[in-house]
């Protein structure tokens, strides 16, 4: 049986067991059902504030302020 001649020290052993952990994954996406926009899922959608097929919370519009200070003038 093959016995180690040194003791593996705890940060090689760390570094050895971190290759496996630390990686970067693409982040899951779905189409939302009411509007068609990809949003993560178990997430609202943050175009039209629907998730599960209800509105969870309502989207502001902003108006232009250019285009009422020409109508003004």
């Amino acid at each position: 049986m093959a016995v180690p001649k040194k003791k593996t020290s705890v940060s090689r052993k760390g570094m050895r067991r971190a290759g496996q952990h630390h990686k970067l994954y693409a982040k899951t996406t779905s189409r939302c059902k009411n509007c068609g926009a990809i949003s993560r899922p178990h997430y609202a959608c943050s175009s039209c504030g629907h998730y599960d097929g209800r509105e969870v919370f309502a989207i502001k519009v902003k108006e232009d302020t250019e285009e009422t200070e020409e109508t003004e003038a």
